[in-house]
């Protein structure tokens, strides 16, 4: 199916989002899938992706059994019930919801109206997702920090209330009370 060109606002819109393209992250995202995978992607990345099959794949190898039925019919409500699929299944695995992407974008992705830029980054934030939770296989991006919390006695809380605040100096009871003569009035 192909579409009509966009114009206006939805062309300016689309361009803008192609201009955050960056090919070297997106041939960073392939080549971690087919590592992890083992399985190749030829053609654009966008119409591998397309069904969803691929992504659902990718997620049960990071950890088996997170989407029990990966659909493989051609019809269009099917492949984006993939997507979603796919798209549950990451939240669960700990990528933040902020770092996830609309169905829409990678379905119309490979008629060049969806979002790429937005499906490789979610693919980025799944590689360090994958290396938070232990996964020993290969990596993508960098290492998320762990939370450190500090666990302080009481005594070094109490220490730490006789410290004086505003360390630059004292200023209690400090007002600009009488800068200005009575009755007049402040002029900005």
């Amino acid at each position: 199916m192909s579409r009509a060109e966009k114009s206006g606002i939805a062309k300016d819109m689309q361009a803008k989002v192609m201009a955050k393209f960056d090919p070297r992250l997106e041939a960073e995202a392939i080549q971690w899938m087919e590592a992890v995978t083992k399985k190749r992607i030829v053609g654009k990345l966008a119409d591998v992706l397309h069904d969803g099959t691929y992504l659902c794949g990718l997620m049960n190898t990071l950890k088996p059994g997170s989407i029990n039925k990966i659909n493989t019919t051609t019809l269009a409500f099917k492949q984006m019930e993939n997507i979603d699929k796919y798209l549950k299944a990451v939240v669960a695995y700990g990528v933040p919801v902020s770092d996830t992407f609309q169905t829409i974008d990678l379905y119309e992705a490979s008629e060049g109206a969806g979002n790429m830029v937005q499906v490789i980054d979610n693919i980025h934030a799944l590689g360090r997702a994958a290396q938070r939770n232990h996964y020993s296989g290969p990596r993508l991006g960098v290492k998320l920090a762990d939370a450190a919390p500090r666990n302080f006695s009481e005594e070094t809380m109490k220490a730490g209330q006789t410290v004086i605040g505003l360390q630059a100096g004292f200023n209690r009871g400090a007002s600009q009370a009488g800068m200005a003569a009575p009755g007049t009035t402040r002029h900005i």
